[in-house]
């Protein structure tokens, strides 16, 4: 993997890694702010993603499809098939915790969930990324 490939792998997860700090900062608060811990743990497992397909040298399309992107990975790895849930059950933050349109109350263990689901899959694709030589 040339050192481009690789600059740009270690920017995706950086990003990722700041909105999964966030996500976790953000629902350890009192009272905990629930909607912004989900678009960040939305975030980070998008950003995760886009980080394994950079590195495998694949298109990165700008969707915020959790499950489209899951997809792409898989068809690259089909390990990453196992996230199907986690992108099903993610991606709707990527829009329902932003706009007011689409607010609903986030119970606090759904929340708390969604970070440990972002974080998860943060180790699981840096793993993967780290056997392509992404280091």
């Amino acid at each position: 993997m040339d050192e481009a490939v690789k600059t740009t792998v270690a920017r995706w997860l950086a990003k990722a890694a700041n909105d999964l700090r966030t996500a976790e900062t953000m629902v350890s608060l009192v009272p905990p702010v629930v909607d912004t811990s989900c678009y960040h743990a939305q975030q980070c497992v998008e950003k995760c993603l886009k980080a394994f397909l950079t590195a495998a040298g694949r298109h990165v399309e700008r969707t915020h499809s959790l499950p489209r992107l899951v997809e792409l990975c898989a068809e690259v790895e089909p390990t990453f098939g196992r996230l199907a849930d986690v992108g099903a059950e993610l991606t709707g933050y990527a829009s329902q915790s932003r706009y007011p349109d689409d607010w609903r109350e986030i119970p606090i263990d759904e929340a708390l969930a969604a970070v440990e689901k972002a974080r998860e899959t943060f180790a699981f694709a840096q793993a993967e990324i780290d056997k392509r030589g992404a280091k």
